[in-house]
């Protein structure tokens, strides 16, 4: 008997725990929170040879010269740099004695695309106007991909550019991280991977926009009280996402939080996910936008036409937050008036992470300029910068604002093949960029017309070889 009660009760036990493996997975639902990327980029680099720039000078974009030396890239990305390098068999030798090599310039605040050339009022497409937060909107909806303007930016060594909506709004909408490549579609061209960013803008343009419209904000503490009332908001959609998906695996009842296109992008924010890139021209506000961003717990990437980050650069750097300036505009209005040309070169003094942008289809064509520019009024006033340092002002720390500095932005082993060859030193008023590379993909050269890109709303108005970059 003894037997055949321990055969029971053993035949019991394994029917219960059957049982319970069998009962547990019908027991919970897969839950998600909504997709995060419904526009996925399409890029994809062509495979390439691999091939060898011998004996150029290089500015690595970490602050560092060589000179004479060789760049090898392999498979779309920086393989070596050295002298005399051993390299594969059928690696393509490209000559760079006496020229310059850079990293891809970045430009992280364009409105290419959205504010396409010609520029005609039927064709802006950057503002949406129509209310102080309009985080719903994305950039990328409004880029046209034949805007020509691309083509005379990568002419300027332009290789990677974000799109950001206008600042009419305090709240405008995501950016969009796009490579200078040639696309039918706007998904052909974003970065793989890129961060979102979000559209904020401080001072004197959404007061006056909605202002004007008698609506609010029409003052500076209408604007920070927008930008509160939209956190808060944010903060409560996020909390009941939060709680929906901790608890609905295991309650079938339980019914999502409706969906809203705004919160999503400033729930991004607070998760860490989408990056705040802030027009703010004023040292008095930035500060108040950072007490802000301590109020809702999210971080701020960058201060974009930053014309008085001078005056509280150690407090930028204090936060990891970039300055993104111009080199010498100033005066167009009231919060642009206390401009130094001094202003870049004081801020990559106090360790903070200093950018030079265009914001203008014209400017960005010749960046490097207006880095030479800033780095004489720093020299002037006896800071001793050189190229090799102030080149990271269009190519590292612009890949630092975006968070993409593990991938471009430098010369380094392992990082993309974005890669510009100047035919005289790069912050020269002389030199042109005479070849252009995006993941080692050859994407402009000046001496090959075959090779330089145009749109396809050229075609038929451009003579072949004539009126190009």
């Amino acid at each position: 008997m003894g037997l055949i009660r321990t055969y029971w009760a053993t035949a019991l036990l394994v029917t219960l725990l059957v049982g319970c493996s069998a009962e547990t997975p019908s027991s919970k639902k897969t839950v998600s929170y909504p997709d995060k990327n419904p526009f996925p980029s399409t890029y994809s680099a062509t495979q390439q040879s691999p091939f060898v720039i011998r004996a150029v000078n290089v500015l690595t974009g970490t602050g560092e010269q060589r000179e004479a030396v060789d760049v090898l890239v392999v498979e779309g990305k920086i393989s070596s740099i050295g002298e005399a390098l051993n390299v594969p068999g059928k690696t393509i030798e490209v000559d760079g004695k006496g020229k310059w090599l850079t990293p891809g310039l970045i430009d992280v605040h364009s409105h290419m695309g959205v504010y396409p050339s010609p520029q005609t009022s039927n064709h802006s497409d950057v503002n949406e106007a129509t209310s102080p937060v309009t985080a719903r909107v994305w950039a990328e909806h409004s880029v046209w991909p034949q805007d020509p303007a691309f083509e005379k930016a990568i002419a300027g060594g332009i290789t990677t550019f974000q799109v950001l909506p206008g600042s009419a709004n305090l709240i405008g909408g995501r950016g969009v991280t796009l490579k200078n490549v040639p696309s039918v579609t706007v998904q052909g061209m974003k970065f793989p991977g890129a961060p979102y960013s979000l559209k904020m803008a401080c001072g004197e343009n959404p007061k006056r926009v909605y202002g004007a419209k008698l609506v609010t904000p029409s003052t500076r503490m209408g604007n920070m009280a927008g930008y509160r009332a939209a956190w808060i908001k944010a903060q409560k959609y996020s909390d009941d996402w939060n709680q929906y998906l901790e608890k609905s695996a295991t309650d079938e009842d339980l019914l999502p939080p409706e969906r809203d296109l705004e919160l999503e992008t400033l729930k991004g924010v607070l998760d860490g996910e989408i990056r705040i890139h802030n027009h703010c021209y004023k040292a008095d506000e930035m500060a108040q936008m950072i007490d802000m961003s301590r109020e809702f717990g999210y971080e701020i990437a960058a201060f974009h036409h930053a014309i008085e980050a001078y005056k509280l650069a150690p407090l930028l750097a204090e936060n990891n937050i970039c300055a993104v300036m111009w080199a010498d505009w100033w005066g167009f209005k009231q919060e642009a008036f206390d401009m130094v040309r001094e202003n870049i070169a004081m801020v990559d003094y106090a360790q903070a992470c200093a950018v030079i942008h265009s914001d203008d289809p014209l400017q960005i064509q010749r960046l490097n300029q207006e880095v030479a520019k800033a780095m004489s009024a720093g020299n002037r006033m006896g800071l001793d910068i050189k190229p090799a340092q102030a080149i990271r002002w269009l190519t590292l720390n612009p890949a630092k604002s975006l968070g993409l500095d593990d991938k471009i932005g430098s010369i380094e082993s392992g990082k993309n093949a974005d890669l510009v060859l100047w035919d005289g030193p790069p912050l020269s008023v002389y030199s042109h960029a005479t070849q252009v590379w995006i993941d080692g993909v050859l994407r402009f050269d000046k001496t090959r017309p075959g090779v330089r890109p145009t749109s396809d709303f050229n075609v038929g108005i451009l003579v072949p070889g004539e009126n190009r970059p």
